[in-house]
């Protein structure tokens, strides 16, 4: 089982790279009895540590630096870790997602559910990555809510009579049930060698609160139990995954307010936007007024433009699924993991809305869309000429691979097409190398810029690297 208790960090998160000069933050966590954790230095500066929060017996502190164009790193408690800031030129960029599984996630062998993080290690080793995206599911909390008698049922039970005293009580057990759950996906040798030295930026999905949030019935999330779980989760995911408080959010995300959790970050010849599609969501909508709003306000720089979304942004015609399976009793209970794609009948107005603004940033430089998820490896193509969008799909790099038929299935529903768009025409595409759609295999996604034009490879597990497949123009 992985380490729950110890020692977490130094984990690095981007902040932003203005003028050659990257501004960071390290988190580090420690039990509270082992007290402040040592000086951070980069460059000349010497860094004290900031205690963002106290949970499950730990303290977790943040270092916030910078590192000039000539910092090769920084050293942390007398051990010097490597930052490739170099981002003007030649780069490479991780993207990963869906780190865990449903049930027993952290009483797996660990040597075979990180695996893949090992081979991501390599990669860094042999190129260093200057970023590494986080796609969604970075944790699968859906045991979180076990062992409390007000969320040990969840979702099929929310007791409506517990009073404000105990609903608080369920929040704590919750955030120190996510904060281990987080300390026990990050003290894993194999990423912990990682997020030392490459700064990551993370959107979530619905694992990282429960599975299914926001698919769930109302009555459910709108829960003083479903309320408190979101909290939680909502405040461990800023500790854990942004390295972040309330106070942060209006320096960190697109809202000031933090309604919805989307982010945009800006580097040269490059923009990367996150919306955020779980913190508004809905049974009806993906995205609320807060998230739209902000995501209309975004002007891409000159250059590449990658879209993070959580859930993959083109898709094949799932309303035909749905419709199979709400009449078939026994596939009811599937209804919400349907309802969580873009794809489904119920937000049918709003994919295409979100596929319009696509198009509008698109007219700034060449987009592509990045997305985890589903636990297969695939791509998708929309649209020609200069609205053509790429789609890349990477996910389950710890999550095992669901079975081959399945992914064969997926390909034959594609090969019907969809067009929500119909000028823009949807087509889901073999990898380089492979002759299926969707490939039922562990995987992550390395991103390169080489003399200014950009590619993709995935890193299959069976099968090994794809050729790399063109991005820019």
């Amino acid at each position: 089982m992985a380490n729950q208790g110890g020692a977490l960090g130094p984990a690095l998160y981007f902040r932003s790279h203005v003028d050659g000069v990257t501004r960071l933050a390290a988190l580090v966590a420690r039990p509270d009895a082992a007290g402040e954790p040592g000086e951070l230095r980069a460059g000349d500066a010497r860094i004290a540590p900031a205690r963002l929060a106290r949970v499950a017996d730990l303290s977790v502190w943040r270092y916030d630096f910078r590192l000039g164009p000539d910092d090769l790193g920084y050293e942390f408690e007398g051990r010097f870790h490597s930052v490739n800031t170099d981002v003007t030129g030649d780069m490479r960029i991780a993207f990963v997602s869906c780190n865990g599984e449903e049930e027993g996630d952290l009483d797996r062998d660990m040597a075979e559910r990180n695996a893949m993080w090992a081979r991501l290690a390599a990669q860094h080793e042999a190129a260093p990555f200057a970023l590494m995206l986080q796609g969604g599911d970075q944790i699968y909390a859906d045991e979180v809510t076990k062992g409390h008698p007000l969320s040990n049922d969840w979702p099929d039970r929310a007791p409506p009579d517990a009073s404000p005293a105990e609903i608080e009580e369920l929040r704590q057990y919750l955030r120190q049930g996510f904060a281990r759950r987080y300390l026990g996906v990050m003290t894993a040798p194999e990423y912990a060698r990682l997020s030392a030295t490459v700064p990551s930026l993370s959107v979530w999905d619905d694992h990282d609160i429960c599975d299914g949030w926001g698919s769930l019935k109302d009555n459910r999330t709108h829960s003083a139990v479903g309320q408190a779980l979101f909290q939680a989760a909502r405040e461990m995911y800023l500790l854990f995954q942004h390295a972040a408080t309330e106070e942060d959010i209006p320096d960190l995300f697109m809202d000031p307010q933090g309604t919805s959790l989307g982010w945009w970050k800006t580097l040269p010849d490059l923009t990367i936007v996150a919306p955020d599609l779980r913190s508004e969501r809905s049974r009806h909508r993906i995205i609320g007024e807060a998230g739209w709003h902000a995501l209309r306000r975004i002007q891409p720089v000159e250059g590449q433009i990658l879209l993070v979304s959580s859930v993959p942004l083109l898709g094949p015609r799932l309303s035909l699924v749905e419709m199979l399976m709400m009449a078939i009793p026994r596939m009811q209970h599937y209804e919400d993991d349907l309802r969580d794609q873009w794809q489904s009948r119920s937000h049918r107005a709003e994919w295409r809305e979100m596929l319009r603004e696509v198009l509008r940033m698109r007219r700034a430089g060449p987009l592509t869309a990045i997305s985890g998820e589903i636990h297969l490896a695939t791509r998708a193509e929309m649209g020609a000429g200069a609205d053509h969008v790429h789609q890349l799909v990477a996910s389950g790099i710890s999550h095992r691979a669901p079975p081959k038929g399945y992914a064969r299935g997926l390909g034959w529903l594609a090969g019907l097409g969809e067009a929500p768009l119909p000028e823009h025409p949807i087509r889901i595409l073999p990898l380089p190398g492979q002759n299926q759609r969707y490939i039922a295999e562990r995987n992550f996604l390395v991103l390169e810029r080489r003399d200014g034009a950009w590619q993709a490879i995935w890193h299959l597990e069976e099968s090994g690297p794809t050729p790399p497949l063109p991005l820019s123009g």
